[in-house]
C-alpha cells in the first residue's frame, strides 16, 4: 500500500490516471499529449503507476496499451475511509464536486472555460501563475518568464529549450485579479523537447494564436479560479488537445498551492 500512496502523491501520475479514467487502454503518446514533458519523463511516471498496480499494460502488435486498475484505490478506501466517519467524509466529497463547475465549451467551439476553488489566497494564487519557480512545479517543468505587464513578451522556458515569439505576450495584467496573454508558440524545438510528432505540430502551428484569460475571485477561504482560453479554431486541433489539457493543469495548480499552504501555515 505504500507504493501506492508514493504513487498517488505526484500531480502528474494522477493526471494521468485521470486521462486513463476518461479514456482507458491509451498508448505512451496518446498519454503524452497536452503535457508538457519528454515522453522519457512521462514513461518514468508510467512505470511507477505500473509498479503501484494502478496501471496494466497490455501488447496489441507494436502497440503497448495502458489500463486503469482501480483495484489497489478501492483497497484505500475500504481499509480507511469505512475507518474514518465515511458518512461525513462522503458529504464533503458531494460538496466539492458541487463547487466544481465541469468544463465547458462554447457552441460554437471558439472558446473553452475551466473553474475551480483552491483554497488559498488571490495573492498567493497570482504568485502560483506568475513567478517561474512555481509554474516549473506546476506545468509539466515549464517555466514561465516575463515583466507581467501589458504588452510584454513571455518567454517559455522547457527542458533547456526557450519558446518565444514577437507575438507571444501579455494582454491584461491586473495582479491579482485578472491576467491574460497569448497562447502558444508551437516551435519545433518545443516538439523535439517533449516528443511531439512534427506533423501534429505543424498542424498546430498552422491554426491563429488564441489568447487564455485568469480570472481571480475571492470567496471565503477560497479563490474561485475562471479559466478561459478563447478565440480557438473551431474544427482545430488545439481546442482538442486543451479541453483535456488544461482541467490536468489546473489540478495539478491546486496540488502545489494548497500542498504550499499547509506547509507554510502548519
Amino acid at each position: 500500500m505504500d507504493a501506492v500512496f508514493r504513487a498517488l502523491a505526484d500531480p502528474t501520475r494522477r493526471g494521468l490516471l485521470d486521462s486513463l479514467h476518461a479514456r482507458d487502454g491509451q498508448t505512451l503518446l496518446e498519454l503524452c499529449v497536452g503535457i508538457h514533458m519528454s515522453r522519457q519523463s512521462v514513461s518514468k511516471h508510467l512505470g511507477i503507476l505500473e509498479e503501484a498496480q494502478l496501471v496494466t499494460t497490455v501488447r496489441q502488435g507494436r502497440r503497448k496499451l495502458h489500463h486503469l486498475n482501480a483495484a489497489p484505490v478501492a483497497d484505500i478506501g475500504e481499509r480507511w475511509i469505512h475507518r474514518f466517519q465515511r458518512a461525513r467524509i462522503d458529504l464533503l466529497t458531494d460538496l466539492r464536486r458541487a463547487l466544481e463547475e465541469p468544463p465547458m465549451t462554447t457552441p460554437d467551439r471558439t472558446q473553452f472555460r475551466y473553474v475551480a476553488y483552491i483554497r488559498t489566497t488571490p495573492e498567493r494564487l497570482w504568485q502560483a501563475l506568475t513567478e517561474p519557480a512555481f509554474t516549473i512545479r506546476w506545468w509539466q517543468g515549464t517555466a514561465i518568464d516575463s515583466a507581467w505587464t501589458p504588452g510584454a513578451p513571455m518567454t517559455w522556458l522547457l527542458h533547456g529549450t526557450t519558446i518565444a515569439h514577437p507575438d507571444q505576450l501579455v494582454l491584461v495584467s491586473d495582479p491579482p485579479r485578472r491576467l491574460s496573454y497569448t497562447w502558444h508558440t508551437f516551435t519545433p524545438a518545443w516538439a523535439e523537447a517533449i516528443g511531439f510528432p512534427e506533423e501534429r505540430r505543424v498542424a498546430l502551428d498552422a491554426e491563429p494564436r488564441s489568447t487564455v484569460t485568469f480570472e481571480l475571485e475571492p470567496r471565503d477561504d477560497q479563490v474561485k479560479l475562471t479559466v478561459t482560453h478563447g478565440e480557438l479554431l473551431a474544427d482545430g486541433r488545439i481546442i482538442e488537445l486543451i479541453t483535456e489539457g488544461w482541467p490536468r493543469v489546473v489540478s495539478d495548480l491546486k496540488s502545489v498551492v494548497e500542498a504550499d499552504d499547509v506547509v507554510d501555515g502548519g
